[in-house]
């Protein structure tokens, strides 16, 4: 069989700047606020290495609290200021971007939509800078049913799909005839979905590699279930022999969130069938 890597595959520049902040802060006395990245193999091996994590700030009185890759809002960096906790911050750029757009379309008075995920921590911290007072759109019903306003703002997750928010962007664009569209889809997120495609297109099967609870890779792994046979994996141990059976082509992609080393054990076991 012939193994294919997606051209574009693996952690993007915001994740890897994490992990390298994370682990300069790895003394034993320091947590992030939640999961660092979205990938529960690499949170455990930062905490072997000496960087907990906390989803609540109330249990910490001392040490260093680093605010992981999705971010956060202003009242969680006044609590940590208020608490006396060191602090550190991994925000990726490109959300730190989205939450200073939300923000400034909140205080020029738009009616602030943010096209993503309602549950994910990185849509929920673009809330909060936009004074909490945001629409959270995850598809093109809602945005149908949106009403209509004097001054609409859009901004989006970064992670989204390009696809995912043009449509629902077509559907915002008669509600309002004072529209501003701050589009912060990440580059790297882009560019991770269109190779996949891409690829897909061209292979027998497709695995998907990344944490279950990343919101790309689940995206990737659309993606790809729409073009051919693909499966959604954490690591290699989970990879069956029997999904290859007459396969020829076997494509690999992954998640932005998703470490070197699990690819490579990927790709080796897929070597081996």
């Amino acid at each position: 069989m012939e193994i294919i890597l997606a051209e574009y595959l693996g952690f993007c520049y915001g994740v890897k700047r994490a992990i390298k902040i994370a682990k300069k802060h790895a003394d034993g006395n320091s947590c992030t606020l939640g999961p660092i990245i979205h990938n529960p193999q690499m949170v455990e091996r930062l905490k072997s290495e000496g960087v907990g994590m906390t989803e609540d700030l109330d249990s910490m009185d001392e040490g260093t609290i680093i605010i992981r890759s999705h971010g956060v809002g202003p009242k969680t960096y006044e609590k940590i200021k208020s608490k006396g906790l060191n602090l550190v911050d991994a925000t990726c750029t490109h959300v730190k971007r989205a939450q200073r757009s939300a923000k400034e379309l909140a205080e020029s008075g738009y009616k602030v939509v943010i096209i993503g995920e309602k549950n994910h921590p990185e849509v929920k911290s673009i809330f909060e800078w936009a004074n909490e007072q945001a629409v959270i759109i995850e598809n093109v019903t809602e945005a149908e049913n949106f009403s209509p306003c004097l001054k609409l703002g859009i901004v989006s997750q970064t992670t989204i799909s390009e696809v995912q928010f043009s449509e629902i962007v077509l559907r915002l664009l008669n509600k309002s005839r004072d529209t501003r569209i701050l589009r912060t889809i990440c580059t790297a997120t882009e560019q991770r979905q269109k190779a996949a495609m891409e690829l897909a297109e061209n292979v027998d099967v497709m695995l998907v590699i990344g944490g279950r609870n990343s919101a790309n890779t689940t995206k990737l792994a659309k993606i790809c279930e729409s073009k051919c046979k693909t499966y959604h994996i954490e690591t290699a141990e989970e990879i069956l022999p029997e999904w290859f059976s007459q396969c020829k082509k076997i494509g690999i992609t992954a998640g932005a969130s998703t470490p070197d080393w699990i690819i490579r054990e990927v790709s080796i076991k897929c070597q081996m069938m």
